[in-house]
């Protein structure tokens, strides 16, 4: 059975941090990238950052050097701890697998929004 649950979501002044976390199940998971996506009102979704299960990651121009992600494949579990946090990362973010479509489940997602 596919599963995503994202949590650690909240209220954050500009410059503060948070960690999200996404624990996931389900065998489409297995050997794949893992990759952190949001989505603002009245935008597309966007692609965050990825993890392959070696552990290589790449990010989005608009998060780099603020934004980590890491995973635990031991517990099925994706992390992605944000850093000098700004107003425009407001935003619902899900994970799942790197390059998931609108047709693959998806989670309820996490709310992070940055007050200025």
């Amino acid at each position: 059975q596919v599963q995503l649950v994202e949590s650690g979501g909240g209220l954050v002044q500009a410059g503060g941090s948070l960690r999200l976390s996404c624990k996931y199940s389900g065998s489409i998971f297995r050997g794949n990238a893992m990759a952190w996506y949001r989505q603002a009102p009245g935008k597309q979704r966007e692609l965050v950052a990825h993890i392959a299960t070696a552990g290589s990651t790449n990010y989005a121009d608009s998060v780099r050097g603020r934004f980590t992600i890491s995973r635990d494949n031991a517990k099925n579990t994706v992390y992605l701890q944000m850093n000098s946090l700004k107003p425009e990362d407001t935003a619902v973010y899900r994970c799942n697998k790197l390059w998931a479509t609108a047709w693959d489940y998806w989670g309820q997602g996490t709310q992070v929004t940055v007050s200025s």
